[in-house]
């Protein structure tokens, strides 16, 4: 076991430590635009999950709704209010 693996607690239970080692060594080696487009991409998919999460929950609603209550999410009701004014009726 090498010293990064030893000084390095896991932060996934299903991943195997020396591949977490490997994942991390990767991360620190990445570009900063490399990491950045990462993180563009899980954006994204977080995205796309709530969206699709909230799809189900509300199978009515416009995609208006559905944008706002997004928003609501991503920048909490407060803010989203602000921005985007209140939230559309469900139809």
């Amino acid at each position: 076991m090498s010293n990064l693996e030893q000084a390095m607690t896991s932060f996934y239970s299903d991943t195997h430590p020396k591949m977490e080692a490997l994942q991390i060594e990767l991360l620190r080696q990445a570009s900063p635009t490399r990491k950045m487009n990462m993180l563009a991409q899980l954006n994204a998919s977080a995205r796309l999950l709530a969206l699709t999460g909230l799809r189900a929950q509300y199978p009515q609603a416009s995609e208006a709704e559905l944008r706002r209550r997004l928003a609501s999410l991503l920048l909490g009701e407060e803010l989203a209010q602000k921005v985007y004014g209140d939230l559309p009726h469900a139809k």
